[in-house]
């Protein structure tokens, strides 16, 4: 069995398609976290992939915000799913079950803590010494703290509290549990880049649940290591927790492991990052089962990495599909219809009552409970999403009648071009006319022929019956020559004589003066990058000049140096 989790920042992130990026990971679950999909945005190649059941939690209050997703190979279906760790969405059966205790938060509370899309929670089955055991899979997208929002990190340490009473909760139940997602904090000083207050490392609020929440397990350490940390949990209530961080049960001292880095300063060239994705699991599972767990840097997309393990065991595959999966949600629930159908007239009443009734979902329009400010009607969740066939008239509505024709139908981009001017009649045309007014004779002085300003001239001549061969060549000559004096082409009309676009350019270049050219940098002598405050306060939208180079460890020669030096205006 293998487990994946990634912060794909978006599932748009899938360019080569979402079956595509789930066969490279190769993975029987994967759990991706930020999808910033609403459920009315939910594309059926996104929902609907072959091989692979899917299970979405979407944010209900903003949209592009948030949002997981668990895919599962059909070969490890799980036997149970629900959306939300508050049991506040599960309204239908197939649910995990085991809430714990809820009278910790009021019911405000653990609205608005399921109300972002941050967990779906899977329940699967798996063989271990000819003993079926289930195990639950918690996938989450913690909340970030902004720390111009002190309103966001009260609302961090309570998902934090919740996710930790319903995994233990879980636990208790019997059942195996593995945490894993986008945690949002970085737990120990090797799981950051650089940083800062080292004193007070330890004293952020995020790193003292995951102290409470994790043991200190690990597979490679000395004597004198675990000496150490036994005499530190003799002395400290810390570190009691129910739960191991996989990676560091293997790689217990690895450094510049780090699954996210700033996209905004390239910090992933310097691997200037930290470690904030994890897979946790409960003490027994990591001990008996799990075999390898790692980061893969190399999998580029986000502006985070995949995160993987692998156990022993086997998983079981649940014969249906929890009632969760988003196979069943109306708008993806069709059934494709075999050729019969469509030239067997069928009894409508014998459709409607074969018919099967939308499952009930947490992700109904018309649930209540699901969030404070829930979706409007207009998102038309219920809507089937793919074209209609042709021959379906909708009922009320007149069909139109398509006239046919025998000209070929016109390319897309035949709309767009412009119309060509109108066309000068051509020569042979011309000497046609001309042909045929000689066959007519000759014309009286005050024929309608001769007043014609438009006519051909120097084509009617007084010669009594001019021989044919003459007449046409001499027409033809000068039919040519008047149709080329008044075809407007290039070699006949004169340009048009005006400033040389150099000159012009020169010009306005002297008028206009364009920003100053970058300073150089001190350090590094290379010219530098204009950047704009885009951060509230007295600074808003100012630029200034930094160095060109990506972010990195002031020891990195290779990483940018400290120059900055504000824009002045005035020049």
């Amino acid at each position: 069995m293998k487990i994946v989790t990634w912060n794909i920042n978006g599932i748009r992130t899938f360019k080569g398609g979402v079956k595509a990026a789930l066969d490279a990971l190769d993975a029987d679950i994967v759990c991706v976290q930020e999808t910033k999909v609403t459920r009315d945005l939910l594309d059926e190649r996104s929902a609907i992939v072959e091989g692979y059941n899917s299970y979405f939690s979407f944010s209900r209050g903003r949209s592009g915000y948030s949002g997981v997703a668990t895919y599962c190979k059909d070969s490890a279906a799980p036997f149970a799913a629900e959306e939300g760790l508050t049991g506040l969405l599960s309204t239908q059966k197939g649910t995990v079950g085991s809430y714990g205790d809820p009278s910790e938060f009021s019911d405000e509370e653990l609205q608005l803590l399921d109300n972002e899309g941050r967990a779906v929670i899977t329940q699967h089955r798996f063989m271990c010494q000819n003993e079926v055991q289930t195990v639950v899979v918690v996938n989450v997208y913690c909340p970030r703290a902004d720390p111009e929002k002190p309103e966001r990190k009260q609302f961090k340490l309570q998902f934090y509290k919740l996710l930790q009473s319903r995994a233990e909760a879980i636990l208790k139940a019997g059942s195996h549990v593995i945490v894993l997602g986008d945690v949002n904090t970085s737990h120990r000083e090797i799981d950051h880049c650089d940083p800062d207050d080292i004193d007070d490392f330890e004293e952020h609020p995020g790193r003292k649940w995951l102290d409470v929440f994790l043991c200190n397990g690990s597979k490679e350490k000395s004597s004198l290591e675990l000496e150490v940390e036994n005499e530190k949990m003799a002395t400290d209530s810390m570190n009691s927790g129910k739960f191991i961080d996989t990676f560091r049960y293997f790689h217990p001292s690895r450094t510049n492991a780090f699954t996210c880095w700033c996209t905004l300063t390239g910090a992933r060239q310097t691997n200037y990052g930290t470690r904030i994705d994890y897979i946790f699991a409960d003490n027994m599972l990591v001990k008996e089962l799990f075999v390898a767990a790692d980061i893969m840097p190399e999998v580029e997309g986000s502006d985070h990495c995949p995160v993987w393990a692998q156990l022993s065991c086997s998983l079981l595959a649940s014969p249906k599909f929890p009632p969760l999966c988003t196979c069943y949600l109306p708008e993806f629930a069709g059934k494709q219809q075999k050729l019969s159908r469509f030239l067997v007239k069928v009894d409508s009443k014998s459709i409607k009552s074969g018919s099967r009734e939308p499952l009930p979902s947490s992700q109904d329009a018309e649930e209540k409970r699901e969030n404070v400010n829930p979706l409007r009607a207009e998102n038309n969740f219920g809507k089937k999403r793919t074209l209609a066939p042709e021959s379906v008239v909708p009922k009320g509505k007149k069909s139109k009648v398509v006239k046919t024709s025998s000209k070929p139908q016109k390319g897309l981009l035949a709309f767009f071009k412009p119309k060509p001017p109108p066309a000068v009649p051509a020569v042979e045309d011309q000497v046609s006319q001309c042909v045929c007014v000689i066959d007519q004779g000759p014309t009286s002085e005050n024929s309608p022929e001769d007043k014609d300003p438009e006519g051909p001239q120097g084509v009617r001549t007084s010669s009594p019956t001019p021989s044919p061969s003459n007449t046409l060549e001499e027409t033809n000559k000068n039919t040519r020559t008047e149709v080329e004096s008044e075809r407007p082409t290039s070699e006949n009309t004169p340009a048009r004589v005006g400033p040389k676009k150099g000159a012009s350019l020169v010009f306005w270049k002297s008028v206009l003066h364009g920003p100053p050219p970058p300073p150089p940098c001190k350090v590094h002598g290379e010219p530098c990058v204009l950047r704009t405050v885009k951060k509230e306060g007295p600074n808003l939208g100012k630029q200034f000049f930094v160095c060109c180079r990506p972010q990195g460890h002031a020891s990195n020669p290779e990483a940018r140096c400290n120059f900055f030096l504000w824009v002045d205006k005035k020049k």
